[in-house]
């Protein structure tokens, strides 16, 4: 089995090293990664400028490139230049993430958009992030990334994006696994005038401490594991014929 591993913390992340040596313990394992933090960059690619592409030196890696662009120009550097080389994926890794990709965090996130730009490309694909931005505690993560492999492949389409957030705890200290659907979080954040004369997005995110568990923010605040599909199909289906009944002339 093949796995590419990509992130959007910069290619020497703790996270993602922590990923990555779970991986290579499956499967045969492929770095594309961002020279430095490229976070809430979402699922953009690089259309005006060049992206620089180098090897490097990877733990538990087959091989390894190090990339100038975003996390979902590592996905489709790695798929192509991978490819090339006859190489061909059964899955896409994206994380860990240091800090949660819940809610509406996942229209902003770069790890997230690897995973979507892995799924637009046919290839499986497992969004993995860790509560915190300093988490410590990555067993937990490993372990269910690992986990939703086989039946991954037994019951999904390569279009459904498996995302995985996991609460900053001990692996004996996380509750369980819920299977939840997207909450909507809107952080307490405002632009803040620095001494250099710019502004800075800074705040915080609510709190769902006592939220519903089936949705992912509370399941997480809740000491549970979170697991959601998610599509890259962001069309409202319900509202289809809503608009069909309208009547528009030109």
């Amino acid at each position: 089995m093949n796995i590419l591993l990509v992130n959007d913390d910069g290619i020497y992340a703790p996270g993602m090293a922590a990923l990555g040596q779970a991986l290579g313990t499956v499967g045969n394992l492929y770095v594309c990664a961002p020279a430095e933090n490229r976070s809430a960059m979402s699922h953009s690619i690089t259309v005006t400028d060049h992206v620089y592409v180098n090897e490097a030196v990877y733990p538990a890696a087959e091989r390894a490139l190090v990339i100038t662009g975003t996390p979902a120009d590592c996905t489709k550097i790695g798929l192509q230049f991978f490819g090339e080389e006859g190489i061909k994926f059964d899955f896409v890794y994206s994380g860990i993430n240091m800090g949660s990709n819940l809610g509406i965090d996942t229209l902003y996130s770069g790890t997230v958009g690897a995973a979507m730009e892995a799924a637009i490309s046919g290839v499986r694909a497992v969004a993995v992030s860790a509560y915190e931005r300093n988490t410590t505690h990555f067993e937990t993560a490993c372990e269910l990334a690992l986990a939703v492999m086989e039946p991954m492949m037994r019951d999904l389409d390569p279009e459904t994006i498996i995302n995985i957030n996991v609460p900053d705890l001990p692996k004996d200290q996380v509750k369980g696994v819920l299977v939840t659907s997207l909450g909507r979080r809107n952080f307490i954040d405002f632009f803040k005038l620095k001494d250099t004369g710019g502004y800075k997005l800074t705040g915080d995110p609510q709190d769902f401490a006592d939220g519903d568990k089936a949705i992912d923010l509370a399941a997480v605040a809740n000491g549970y594991a979170s697991i959601t599909p998610l599509h890259f199909d962001f069309t409202n289906k319900k509202e289809l014929e809503t608009l069909r009944s309208w009547d528009l002339r030109i």
